[in-house]
């Protein structure tokens, strides 16, 4: 006789819930050149004309970043690079970066932010002096985002949001002086009420970015704990260790089907309410991550191979 009764892993759910279907209407998904040499045919993972952010970390050579570009362009992906200001060097580089990337794989999007390094590599620290520079509005860039960051930003602020408030403002005064569409993608959260109170403050601030809002695919709970710890993730990072002290659930992946449905009936709730798209962060695998979004978003996740 078992002396602790875990609970299988949960299989497909029989139907999907419709809210959760039409709040993941062209999610968007993030890879590095190293997850994106796993995974064999994305095409029977994701959604013909998915968006997919690719995320530069530091030390990556920029000639693994366009390739990995250029193949999931080849295969109709929206490709969305990131532009890390402070491991650009200047001016030369990042027009550099940015040529290559159209010449070689058509990128006309891309996700500006500040970059997970403490001393910049040159000229630039944050990622309104890569705006500034006018490359992207010169290189006809259709769609630039930025950060967002629901429980604040250690690196930005010390303590409060001061800071990233501020810049969140710059950002959207920005728009009204380029052609590019602005949008905010978030960092990852794990608990609807933070998130639903951060958005309707700064919408309350007369932010009017949209938001698509970072979310963490299924994974081993010690993964999530150990990101989100890294990442600086503060209100919502209680949800994952309520789950770690309950034995019948420490073994068993985090999915993110309880958060999803909270913030999808909120937005049905609320048409209006300013999260428009869902980003997932598949920190558990992007085959583990698609196949999650498949099982629970019905339309919103059907393979362009299926």
């Amino acid at each position: 006789m078992a002396l602790l009764n875990f609970r299988k892993k949960e299989t497909a759910p029989d139907e999907v819930n419709p809210q959760v279907e039409a709040f993941l209407q062209d999610f968007s998904i993030e890879v590095m050149p190293r997850t994106a040499e796993k995974v064999e045919d994305f095409r029977a993972l994701l959604p013909e004309g998915t968006r997919v952010y690719i995320a530069h970390i530091e030390g990556t050579p920029i000639e693994e970043m366009v390739a990995t570009a250029k193949r999931l362009n080849a295969d109709g992906f929206q490709v969305m690079p990131h532009f890390p200001a402070r491991i650009i060097k200047d001016d030369a580089v990042l027009g550099d970066w940015i040529a290559r990337y159209q010449g070689e794989a058509d990128v006309k999007q891309a996700l500006l932010l500040a970059g997970g390094v403490t001393k910049p590599h040159g000229d630039f620290s944050d990622s309104m002096q890569l705006m500034e520079t006018g490359l992207f509005d010169k290189a006809g860039f259709t769609n630039l985002h930025v950060a967002g960051h629901p429980e604040g930003n250690r690196d930005i602020d010390a303590s409060g949001t001061a800071n990233v408030d501020a810049a969140l403002r710059w950002k959207n005064d920005f728009q009204t002086r380029t052609d590019a569409n602005l949008a905010i993608a978030t960092q990852f959260a794990f608990d609807a009420k933070p998130i639903i109170k951060w958005a309707d403050t700064i919408a309350a601030e007369g932010i009017t970015l949209p938001v698509h809002i970072g979310i963490a695919g299924p994974a081993k709970l010690q993964t999530l704990i150990k990101f989100a710890i890294a990442c600086g993730v503060g209100p919502s990072l209680k949800v994952l260790q309520k789950r770690a002290m309950d034995v019948t659930k420490l073994l068993l992946p985090y999915e993110p089907t309880d958060v999803l449905a909270e913030l999808a009936a909120h937005k049905a709730a609320n048409p209006d309410f300013n999260i428009t798209h869902v980003h997932f962060f598949p920190l558990g695998g992007i085959k583990t991550n698609a196949t999650w979004a498949q099982n629970n978003g019905g339309s919103a996740a059907v393979p362009a191979t299926a």
